[in-house]
């Protein structure tokens, strides 16, 4: 069933075309920003950064906003033999290439063993109503969220509004809230 929802939610992004994904970005982009505002105690933030070819959200906008309001940054680079992330300290004069898989990567990185996230804004394809994600499949997120602290708070960026119910396992990290461009569903609400 993964499989099959995965595949849907590709096409549904694929069909949006550009402006649309560029406008449904910046409501996304300014809900974030709305969030940050009201809970000004998160100061260090991941985030991850968009892979054009699967039509993500363009967090570049979200990016440049952060560092506006004196954030810490990081992202991560994927180490595809192991099988894992490694967190990345952005800044707002580096400088980002795309890596040989089209993957956004500063050109200088700066690797940091223990940051100190108290934020993650998360990639997913689809979100559900209590907080559960559908990622790409590989379980990156799950394994890099499972080595943060579990306070650290976990927000999914959506283009699609939340399905009543996706399937999980058991390795499967959950959402604390989830911005869509129309809204925000905190954790009492995706209950």
């Amino acid at each position: 069933m993964k499989s099959a929802l995965r595949k849907i939610y590709k096409e549904r992004r694929g069909e949006m075309g550009e402006e649309v994904m560029v406008e449904l970005s910046k409501n996304i982009t300014g809900r974030c920003v709305s969030f940050l505002n009201e809970h000004p105690a998160f100061k260090h933030i991941h985030l991850f950064l968009p892979i054009s070819s699967l039509n993500e959200i363009n967090t570049f906008f979200l990016l440049d906003r952060l560092f506006q309001m004196d954030k810490q940054v990081y992202s991560s680079m994927t180490d595809f033999q192991k099988m894992e992330m490694k967190t990345v300290l952005l800044s707002p004069k580096g400088k980002i290439r795309l890596d040989e898989f089209g993957i956004p990567v500063p050109e200088s990185p700066v690797f940091v063993e223990n940051p100190q996230i108290d934020l993650v804004f998360v990639p997913l394809l689809a979100v559900d109503v209590k907080g559960n994600r559908l990622g790409y499949g590989k379980g990156l997120y799950d394994r890099f969220l499972s080595k943060l602290d579990p306070e650290v708070f976990k927000i999914g960026l959506s283009f699609f509004p939340p399905e009543k119910y996706l399937p999980t396992s058991s390795h499967d990290i959950s959402l604390n809230a989830c911005i869509f461009p129309d809204k925000i569903l905190n954790s009492e609400l995706l209950t």
